[in-house]
C-alpha cells in the first residue's frame, strides 16, 4: 500500500467547451477525492461530465480551471515531454472497447512485456505474476482475436497497471462484456486496487457500483452526491449549494425548502401545500 491515502484529486475544476453554437460548461467545479487501493465508479447520466472528468485526471485534456493531483504532482500543471512521461510511468487508461486497448499482433505476453519495456522495467518485470492473478497464464501465448471479450479486457488492465502506477482510469470496462465476464473482471480489478492503486471506473452498470468502495455520482457537470461505507452523502460547493439527488429533489418542486437546525442537525423541509401560491418566497 502506498502511503498517500489519496491516488488523485480534483479540486475546483471547471472544463468549458467552445463550439460554433456557444460554451458547453461540461464541468463546473468539480472537487473530488479519488483513494489509493481502492476502485471507485464515476456515475451520471449522459452530458453529465464523466468522460470530461476522466480525460482529465489521466492527463488526456486539461481543465479550464481548477487543479488536479495525482499523487503528489500537479498533472494539471504539466506540458509536453513532462506530462508524457508522468503519463507514461503513474497513469494507466483502459478503453471501453477491448479490443482498443490491444496490438492485433502481439501475444498476451508480449503485449505485458512491451508495456514493462516502455516502462523502463525490463520484459519479465511482473510478466508472470499479473497473467497468474488474472488467470490468463495459459492464454499467453494467445493474440488478442483468440481470447474472449474479458480476457481481452483483463489483458488491457494487466497491462494498464504493471509497473504500480498511482491511478488507473477505465471508461465502462464492462460495457461490452455478459454478465459472467463482468463479474470475473471485476474480482481481478478488486484485487489490483489493492495492491495500492487507485482505480476509478465510468460506468453505468450497478454491479461496477456494487464492488466499488465509493461511488461519486455527477449530475449536470457537478458532483450530486457520493456513497463511501454505507453511507450517502451530498455534496456542498464552495458557495454553499447542496447537490440533491433526483428523488429528493421531487419534494421540491417549487426548489424552495424550509431549513431548521436542531441538536446540530440541519433539516430541509418541503414549505406545505399553498405557501408558494400564497407568495411566501
Amino acid at each position: 500500500m502506498r502511503a498517500e491515502s489519496m491516488a488523485a484529486s480534483a479540486l475546483g475544476v471547471v472544463k468549458i467547451y467552445w463550439t460554433a453554437t456557444g460554451e458547453v460548461h461540461a464541468l463546473k467545479g468539480v472537487d473530488a477525492l479519488f483513494s489509493a487501493g481502492q476502485v471507485t465508479a464515476l456515475v451520471g447520466p449522459s452530458g453529465s461530465g464523466k468522460s470530461s472528468l476522466m480525460r482529465i485526471l489521466c492527463g488526456l485534456d486539461r481543465p479550464t480551471a481548477g487543479s488536479v493531483m495525482v499523487g503528489n504532482t500537479e498533472v494539471s500543471a504539466l506540458k509536453g515531454a513532462k506530462l508524457h512521461r508522468f503519463r507514461r510511468d503513474n497513469v494507466g487508461y483502459v478503453f471501453q472497447r477491448p479490443s482498443d486497448n490491444l496490438i492485433p499482433y502481439l501475444t498476451a505476453r508480449e503485449h505485458l512485456e512491451h508495456s514493462a519495456r516502455l516502462k523502463g522495467l525490463g520484459e519479465t518485470s511482473k510478466v508472470d505474476e499479473l497473467l497468474e492473478q488474472l488467470g490468463i497464464a495459459n492464454r499467453d501465448h494467445h493474440r488478442p482475436h483468440q481470447l474472449s471479450g474479458g480476457e481481452q479486457q483483463r489483458l488491457a488492465f494487466a497491462q494498464a497497471v504493471i509497473g504500480e502506477p498511482i491511478l488507473v482510469v477505465a471508461d465502462e470496462p464492462t460495457a461490452e462484456l455478459d454478465s459472467e465476464s463482468s463479474h470475473s473482471l471485476l474480482e481481478n480489478v478488486l484485487d489490483l486496487a489493492h495492491r495500492g492503486i487507485g482505480v476509478v471506473l465510468s460506468t453505468h452498470d450497478p454491479a461496477v457500483v456494487e464492488v466499488a468502495e465509493r461511488t461519486i455520482y455527477l449530475r449536470h457537470g457537478a458532483v450530486e452526491a457520493e456513497t463511501t461505507e454505507a453511507r450517502n452523502l451530498s455534496v456542498i460547493d464552495a458557495a454553499g449549494r447542496v447537490q440533491l439527488p433526483p428523488e429528493v429533489l421531487k419534494l421540491f418542486p417549487n426548489r424552495r425548502a424550509v431549513m431548521t437546525v436542531e441538536g446540530g442537525e440541519v433539516k430541509l423541509t418541503p414549505p406545505g401545500p399553498g405557501v408558494w401560491e400564497r407568495g411566501e418566497r
